[in-house]
């Protein structure tokens, strides 16, 4: 009572046409797609025909009927039978094409509400339904129909997000980066998803002469003073630009840098790492920039079984030499799965599955216990940072395993074999 006395009611507009800016989207079962906003002027109820805008003014939908109005009372959206007005948030149901930053408004207005573009997406994965030798085991969902149903519920809300059906199974899914992916696909195993999912690309462009640009993305970072040197050196290293460097008091630096998207590719694991958890990241896209020589990343082997069955302590004693293990004894691998990472810059077949031979011959001691090193565990993220181009990561409910694209070995071998061919052709 004291507030409503005291301060005076807000300024609306209650006479004027109805205009509403969409910032959110969500979807139900029952109404459909729900665009939320504020209510700038007007008033809205059901049974009223509203047509869409978009930025530019371009008529998005016309003639829809309003089939529900909906307001939050508490945590939950109650029907406002009488409409509402200026001021009001409200979600509102009967558009199909509406989007984020669209002009809901009269049939007599005819000029978009201001806003903010939003950032394009940067960053690709590719998305397939698994075809790995242990599909089914883990999760209830492995269908190229569930995936696609899936994705589509995702792109109803995700407005940031752009969905492609490049072929049965095949989808490749844009977004603003790493974070976004990896938070849809941790979402999706959580879900009981099975799928394979491709190296992660940079979304080209293409300028006013045909020739191909990159995106360019501004990084604040604000790390405690002690680590903003090792934070510069790699951020350099991934080809950015110092811009600014701040100190903002209390032993906290800032760091202010641009740098190229596919840089940004893993960082944000190595960054975590370097501060211990203490450092602040952000960081939005600023322009598109011709695309620059990429910096050969240094070659590295992998460890691929040539087998089916469980690892063994007793194999993998006799690998850890050639190089680091990514499994333990007990787990489960399959011919085409990537165990470890080989010393060499090569692709080495072993057999993880491999059994110590029984003879009746009596040891005059005991055998030794069999120590090994703790392999090496990736997460959603790290793996999408470190999976080579001829891999896929298999993600499943429980597991996040590498294997190569092509499990067949000889296939694998007769196409390395081609490849060198080329390059030494191409050479003379």
């Amino acid at each position: 009572d004291a507030i409503i006395e005291h301060l005076p009611p807000p300024n609306v507009d209650l006479d004027s046409p109805f205009r509403m800016l969409v910032t959110l989207l969500d979807s139900d079962d029952h109404m459909g797609k729900l665009v939320t906003g504020r209510v700038l002027s007007g008033r809205v109820r059901p049974g009223d025909l509203l047509k869409a805008l978009d930025e530019k003014g371009a008529v998005v939908e016309e003639n829809v009927k309003v089939t529900r109005v909906l307001m939050s009372r508490g945590l939950a959206q109650e029907p406002v039978d009488d409409g509402a007005g200026s001021g009001d948030v409200v979600s509102i149901a009967g558009f199909s094409r509406a989007t984020v930053n669209s002009t809901l408004c009269a049939p007599a207005v005819s000029d978009p509400i201001p806003s903010d573009p939003i950032d394009p997406p940067v960053l690709s994965l590719a998305f397939q339904v698994n075809t790995g030798p242990m599909a089914g085991r883990d999760g209830k969902r492995v269908t190229a129909a569930l995936l696609e149903e899936r994705l589509g519920k995702e792109a109803e809300t995700n407005v940031a997000l752009r969905i492609q059906k490049q072929g049965d199974g095949d989808f490749l899914v844009s977004g603003r980066g790493e974070l976004q992916l990896g938070i849809l696909l941790e979402n999706m195993r959580r879900e009981g998803f099975e799928l394979l999912v491709s190296p992660p690309s940079v979304v080209l462009r293409e300028d006013e002469h045909g020739d191909p640009i990159e995106p360019v993305e501004e990084v604040v970072i604000e790390v405690e003073s002690r680590h903003a040197n090792a934070v510069s050196d790699m951020l350099s290293k991934r080809g950015g630009e110092l811009q600014e460097t701040l100190d903002q008091g209390g032993d906290i630096t800032r760091l202010h840098f641009e740098i190229p998207s596919r840089g940004l590719i893993g960082f944000r694991s190595v960054f975590m790492r370097l501060t211990r958890g203490q450092g602040n990241m952000n960081h939005n896209l600023v322009r598109y920039d011709p695309v620059l020589p990429e910096t050969r990343a240094p070659e590295r082997g992998a460890l691929v079984s040539n087998a089916m069955g469980k690892a063994t302590s007793y194999a993998l004693a006799a690998l850890e030499p050639r190089g680091q293990l990514f499994v333990q004894p007990n787990t489960e691998v399959y011919p085409g799965m990537v165990v470890g990472e080989n010393n060499r810059a090569e692709e080495m077949l072993v057999n993880p599955t491999k059994t110590k031979h029984l003879t009746n011959v009596r040891a005059s001691g005991n055998d030794e216990n069999i120590r090994l090193a703790p392999p090496r565990l990736f997460t959603l993220e790290e793996a999408l940072a470190y999976v080579a181009a001829d891999e896929y990561v298999e993600v499943t409910p429980n597991h996040i395993r590498f294997r190569k694209q092509e499990l067949d070995e000889n296939k694998r071998a007769r196409a390395t074999k081609d490849a060198k061919n080329a390059r030494k052709s191409g050479k003379k």
